[in-house]
């Protein structure tokens, strides 16, 4: 499993059209229960952005004005170890029995000015390793201290002339102008805020962060934890903080604002202000560790307990396997109550014939003879019509026709009338009024059927 940092939550603000990325503290530590040896690594990062009127004495200071400071120190440079031992001492005052060993600083500081403001970013990154962090173990399982997520120093740290720690230190000593514009305020308050904190990272219950292990293991990375081949293969657990959530709540980015007014500071004009504004991201931390791991709490201080394999009765995280199987028995119970309670209200229903007493009925046939062909289709009507009048169709009413109607002209004589029999001498068929029963001529030329005869010249 190839592990990687958490997404860095990136947070913007623009000023005069400006966007200044300002990330808080980001942590990345990978801990290895069989050498209580594990590397660490902490960012620390804050903007800075300072406002001010066009054509100002500070604007034509600063204009297009740009520099940097960056360097890098180990524990051969007496300050990096003045950090180390001061973070040390807050890790024992947090309780917790882990220490720093070896550590390197790094540090990036950059101010870019413009017409009607000035940014400065400030990063610093300490890198080493951790140790001690085993508080107990057995054959089985191994108790690692999680107590040590609280790097922070509020010490003036200074490297090759440098404070990376205090970012008004470095404005005193780089950027006069700005530091006796702002020494003294509410501004210079702000500046003096230690950048090398990560408290919020140690105040964020680790119940809170989000769990997940890999079980198949690190067998893909063993170079990178030094693992032997014994313990290829084994999970992986992985906490991560800094995602907003119901458990871990909004993560929003910290900002600081002041405004330095002209009557209250004598380098600035009547009638002026300077804006100063600090931002920098929520914080945000990845815990990796060699096994599966479950939280506990050890005399205040968090722990966790590790395995080299995953409990078979623990699902991901700290979720039980019963819990899910048994919620999906409660969905299986679920419905078998519904089909239960369809089955009685089914049986509730009137049972048994529920329309006409087939006794009732008789067939008739109703095809007739086509050609060579007989078919034997026919439909069924009630032996006696007691109740037809119940049962009848809407549309098989015969209504009588309506009394204002008027009665079809008749014929001025039978000469005259036009006999519909003449289609049927045209056909060569003889129209017998007898024979069909109801022969048109009959009907409309009230002829009887000699007439119909003579009209057709077959008499």
């Amino acid at each position: 499993m190839q592990v990687t940092s958490y997404a860095v939550l990136v947070a913007g603000l623009m000023v005069a059209g400006a966007m200044v990325p300002a990330l808080g503290a980001q942590m990345e530590v990978h801990l290895d229960p069989e050498t209580n040896v594990s590397p660490f690594q902490v960012v620390y990062q804050r903007a800075v952005i300072i406002s001010f009127p066009v054509g100002s004495e500070m604007s034509e200071l600063l204009y297009g004005k740009e520099w940097v400071l960056e360097g890098r120190a180990g524990l051969e440079d007496a300050a990096v170890q003045h950090l180390r031992d001061d973070i040390n001492s807050r890790l024992l005052a947090d309780r917790s029995i882990t220490s720093i060993g070896d550590l390197v600083a790094e540090y990036d500081f950059h101010l870019t000015g413009r017409g009607d403001n000035a940014s400065i970013d400030y990063q610093v990154v300490l890198a080493g390793n951790i140790t001690n962090y085993i508080v107990t173990q057995d054959q089985i399982r191994k108790l690692l201290d999680l107590g040590w997520r609280g790097m922070s120093s509020d010490e003036s740290v200074v490297v090759d002339g440098v404070d990376i720690n205090i970012p008004l230190n470095v404005l005193r000593d780089h950027e006069p102008a700005i530091y006796e514009l702002v020494q003294g305020t509410e501004a210079g308050e702000i500046l003096s805020m230690p950048l090398i904190n990560a408290d919020y990272i140690l105040e964020q219950p680790m119940a809170n962060w989000h769990f997940l292990f890999d079980p198949t293991g690190v067998s893909v990375d063993a170079a990178r934890y030094n693992l032997s081949s014994e313990l290829e293969g084994l999970v992986v657990s992985s906490w991560t903080m800094g995602e907003s959530s119901w458990r871990e709540g909004i993560q929003k980015e910290k900002t600081w604002h002041a405004t330095i007014a002209g009557n209250a500071h004598p380098a600035i004009p009547d009638g002026t202000s300077y804006d100063l504004r600090a931002v920098q991201s929520a914080d945000n931390a990845v815990i990796t560790v060699v096994g599966f791991g479950s939280l506990d709490v050890l005399d205040g201080v968090e722990t966790a307990r590790v395995t080299p394999e995953a409990p078979a009765e623990t699902a991901t995280g700290d979720f039980p396997v019963a819990i899910i199987y048994g919620m999906a028995g409660l969905a299986a119970a679920g419905g078998g109550l519904f089909f239960v309670f369809s089955n009685r209200a089914l049986k509730n229903e009137k049972q048994g014939q529920q329309g006409i007493d087939p006794s009732r009925l008789v067939g008739y046939q109703t095809s007739a003879a086509s050609g060579g062909y007989q078919t034997n289709r026919g439909e069924a009507q009630l032996r006696d019509d007691s109740d037809y009048q119940q049962t009848r169709s809407y549309y098989d009413r015969v209504e009588p026709p309506p009394a204002h109607r008027a009665p079809p002209p008749a014929p001025r004589d039978a000469d005259e009338a036009t006999c519909s029999c003449a289609t049927s001498a045209e056909m060569d068929s003889e129209c017998d009024c007898q024979m069909q029963g109801s022969c048109p001529c009959d009907a409309a030329c009230r002829c009887p059927a000699g007439t119909c005869r003579e009209r057709m010249g077959l008499l």
